[in-house]
C-alpha cells in the first residue's frame, strides 16, 4: 500500500472516529458524503468529498449536495470556493480540519469579493440584514428537506 493510500484510509477513519456520520459512494475511499452540523445552527449538510489520487498532496474536491445560499458556493454545482482547500491546501492539513475548521469558517466569515453566486455576494454587501435571513430561511427549507434518514437533494 502507498503512502497515499495509507494516508488517506488514516484521515477517513480519524473523520469516522470523530463522530461524523460517513457515507461511501463507491467501494473504494475516494468518494464519499458527510453529514455536517453548521455552526451556530446554521443547518445541516450533507457534503460530497472526493480525494484526488494524490492526496494528500493534493486538495480534497468538497461540494454541498443540498442546497445552500452562500456567496462562495456555487448554487447550482454545490461546489465550495474556498482559498485554504483549493490553493492552500497542505499534507498537514487532514479531512477532520475541512469538517471542524474550513468549512465553519467559511459559514461564519463568508467572502463576497471572491464569490461564486454572485447573487448572494451582491446582496451581503448592499443589504446585510436581508442577506442574514435569505440565509436562515434556506437552512430552515434544508432543514425541513433533510431528516434523519431522509434527505431530498434539491
Amino acid at each position: 500500500m502507498s503512502s497515499p493510500s495509507k494516508r488517506r484510509e488514516m484521515d477517513l477513519m480519524k473523520l469516522m472516529m470523530s463522530d461524523y456520520k460517513v457515507e461511501m459512494i463507491n467501494d473504494g475511499m475516494q468518494e464519499f458524503y458527510v453529514e455536517f452540523h453548521g455552526p451556530k445552527d446554521r443547518g445541516v449538510w450533507k457534503i460530497r468529498v472526493e480525494l484526488p489520487d494524490a492526496y494528500p498532496y493534493k486538495s480534497p474536491s468538497i461540494g454541498f449536495i443540498n442546497k445552500i445560499y452562500h456567496p462562495n458556493v456555487d448554487e447550482m454545482s454545490g461546489s465550495v470556493c474556498l482559498d485554504v482547500i483549493n490553493q492552500t491546501w497542505s499534507p498537514m492539513f487532514d479531512l477532520v480540519n475541512v469538517f471542524e475548521v474550513f468549512l465553519p469558517q467559511l459559514l461564519l466569515y463568508p467572502n463576497p469579493s471572491d464569490p461564486l453566486n454572485g447573487e448572494a455576494a451582491a446582496l451581503m454587501m448592499r443589504d446585510r440584514s436581508t442577506y442574514d435571513l435569505r440565509v436562515k430561511a434556506s437552512s430552515l427549507v434544508q432543514h425541513l428537506l433533510c431528516q434523519p434518514d431522509f434527505c431530498i437533494s434539491n
